[in-house]
């Protein structure tokens, strides 16, 4: 292939005899800044751009095979339903034959087809994403960064210095692109922070990297590279034509996403994606780098907006760009953050609830089954045959759970996010151990007592011993246990204590006003 023109020709050519053979309506051409995907109605073909760029280099035929192949052994990982081959296309530039033997014109990256309707974006677009997809997404992406390749500590990639020069580099050509006072104004504010906020934590970053949290991860991921395939939430599309781009924290993968869910004004799912892959990793020191990477995503994207400038399309771009801009203030504002202990006797209701709240409250979740089992070295779904008051579930492990609690609350609330404590706090002194630091970190505090009759707990506990789908191994034994054992509230608690009925729907008035109250205790300080 001689020039990008003659390559323009050729996808022209093999998109109309596609046409020819499949109908207009099967067949479909996307275009990126990079790429042409041409679509036949049952696979994809992704031809890369005969360019070369700052951060990319597809200008010979032999560097475009190359990166064909590995954007199909990267994507792989965790798409290989999707990703099938890499094909030669040949003949000429006027009449181009896809999958043809050598010698081959061009190369591209053979995939099956899906519905562009199934995108993530289009499906939050659309109203058709839920709570269970991008819990179920978390848990994929923690999956695969599990077992991701780890940076080795000579690699140069996600070491203190290059992240800190990967954001810096973003503000020179951004301010090149912009003339209003007041944006020159706020991009300054961000670079000031960016530096701030880095001298903060460089020795986490250090840190992290020795940890082997810098790991060779999918690096573009957004709800653009995001689908509903075969009913599973699937990742598709990573970063493979620059290394660093993919040799990341997977803080910083998460983060991406989480931003990308709130620029789409869904903070909810941000903080439900987090919290459920918090859950699967344990991953909790990473949130004191959280915003970093938040703000350096979010100004990599209001950059492109700023690139995308020209004619009639400047002012939609600005737009576009600003709004970033203002989720970036968002991040780099440090809310008021509280504590909420949840208190309730299994079969109460707390977890759900929780799960709601956290959404709401913006808010970490912590929840005892699932760190108590971790402490074990055991997956939140094991069942680990423990007895009551023995094995897992014996005096010594639960003190260290609680404290284990304690100390992840901590470090929560210090990366500047409120915290939700899900546990029973049966006991007098686990909760004072939580409202004492709270009392001396000047944090506001409130127990939240979800609460059932008696007959609908045991139903509730029985009904999910049967599921098996819990982290919770509570059974009618452990119920009967808990309504013997438990300490209530003394005066002090019981006067300042918030009661939610989870027999009553959650819009019941009685509810409503408890959970106001509730995030309006979490603003104000003590």
């Amino acid at each position: 292939m001689s020039s990008k023109t003659d390559q323009a020709a050729l996808v022209a050519n093999l998109f109309e005899s596609f046409r020819q053979q499949n109908g207009e309506r099967n067949v479909a051409l996307l275009e990126t800044h990079i790429s042409y995907v041409l679509l036949n109605g049952q696979h994809a073909y992704k031809i890369k751009k005969a360019i070369k760029l700052d951060f990319l280099d597809f200008s010979t035929l032999d560097r475009r095979r190359h990166y064909c192949e590995e954007e199909l052994r990267l994507n792989r990982r965790f798409a290989p339903q999707l990703y099938l081959d890499v094909v030669a296309i040949g003949g000429s530039v006027a009449v181009p034959q896809i999958e043809n033997p050598e010698p081959a014109i061009e190369y591209a990256v053979k995939m099956r087809e899906f519905p562009q309707t199934m995108l993530a974006e289009n499906l939050m677009a659309s109203g058709d994403l839920h709570d269970n997809q991008i819990e179920q997404l978390a848990r994929r992406l923690a999956s695969f960064h599990a077992e991701c390749r780890k940076a080795t500590y000579d690699c140069a990639f996600g070491s203190a210095d290059s992240v800190l020069h990967t954001a810096r580099d973003n503000f020179p050509e951004i301010r090149g692109l912009l003339s209003e006072s007041a944006d020159l104004a706020d991009l300054a504010q961000i670079e000031q922070w960016t530096e701030t906020e880095f001298s903060a934590h460089s020795g986490l970053f250090a840190e992290r990297k020795a940890g082997g949290f810098v790991r060779e991860c999918h690096g573009d991921l957004h709800l653009g590279n995001l689908a509903l395939i075969d009913g599973e939430m699937s990742l598709f599309d990573c970063i493979e034509f620059n290394e660093e781009f993919r040799w990341i924290d997977v803080m910083s993968e998460v983060a991406f996403l989480a931003m990308d869910l709130d620029a789409h004004r869904a903070a909810d799912f941000a903080f439900l994606f987090l919290n459920a892959y918090l859950q699967e990793t344990g991953d909790f020191a990473g949130l004191a780098l959280l915003r970093f990477y938040v703000v350096y995503r979010a100004m990599v994207r209001a950059k492109v907006a700023l690139l995308q400038m020209n004619g009639k399309d400047g002012q939609e771009a600005m737009e576009k760009y600003r709004c970033y801009v203002d989720l970036v203030k968002r991040w780099m504002s440090v809310p008021t953050v509280g504590l909420i202990l949840m208190h309730g006797l299994s079969g109460s209701g707390k977890s759900r609830l929780s799960r709601r709240l956290l959404q709401k409250a913006s808010a970490i979740r912590l929840r005892s089954d699932v760190e108590r089992k971790r402490l074990a070295a055991l997956p939140p779904s094991a069942d680990s045959r423990s007895s009551i008051d023995a094995d897992l579930y014996d005096s010594a492990m639960t003190e260290a759970t609680y404290g284990r609690l304690l100390s992840v609350t901590q470090a929560i609330l210090r990366a500047g996010y409120s915290a939700v404590v899900d546990a029973t706090f049966l006991k007098h002194r686990q909760r004072k151990m939580f409202s004492d630091w709270a009392g001396m970190a000047a944090v506001p505090c409130a127990i939240l007592c979800v609460t059932a009759p008696v007959e609908v707990l045991r139903e509730r506990v029985a009904l999910r011993v049967r599921k098996g789908d819990d982290a919770s191994e509570a059974n009618l034994g452990v119920l009967e246990h808990q309504l013997q054992t438990a300490e209530p509230l003394d005066a002090d608690e019981a006067a300042t204590a918030l009661v939610y009925d989870s027999t009553l729907a959650f819009e019941a008035d009685d509810n409503v006003a408890a959970i106001r109250e509730l995030l309006a205790r979490l603003k104000e300080p003590l």
